[in-house]
């Protein structure tokens, strides 16, 4: 299983969560409105701390958790629909789960658990 993380402009979320609603057998998303600042380190392109402005731009990070060829599906879909070109874009990383538990139903790969 892997787990994307991708950081993304804010006002290109529903663009990427329709898209992905339309992908076969897609598990789910969790998003989290938050703060950051890439290799541009912030607004005119120069991190400049002041006591009014640290300089973070809002962004938001979707978190999926998927298969494997599930997820060589998803990342260039979000790539795709979350590009516009512009400095502050975002990121796309992908991990590897090791094991996963669902809460209500207690089914998941356990640590140790053979594939």
């Amino acid at each position: 299983m892997k787990e994307i993380k991708a950081t993304i402009q804010p006002h290109m979320t529903e663009r990427v969560i329709e898209a992905l609603h339309e992908l076969h057998a897609f598990p789910g998303v969790t998003v989290f409105k938050c703060q950051g600042q890439g290799r541009g380190k912030g607004r005119g392109g120069a991190f400049v701390v002041t006591e009014d402005e640290v300089g973070f731009a809002p962004k938001e990070r979707l978190e999926i958790v998927c298969e494997d060829a599930l997820a060589e599906a998803i990342v260039p879909l979000i790539a795709e629909k979350a590009h516009t070109g512009n400095p502050g874009d975002g990121i796309i990383t992908v991990t590897t789960v090791n094991h996963h538990i669902r809460i209500r139903t207690g089914e998941g790969r356990q640590p140790g658990a053979e594939e």
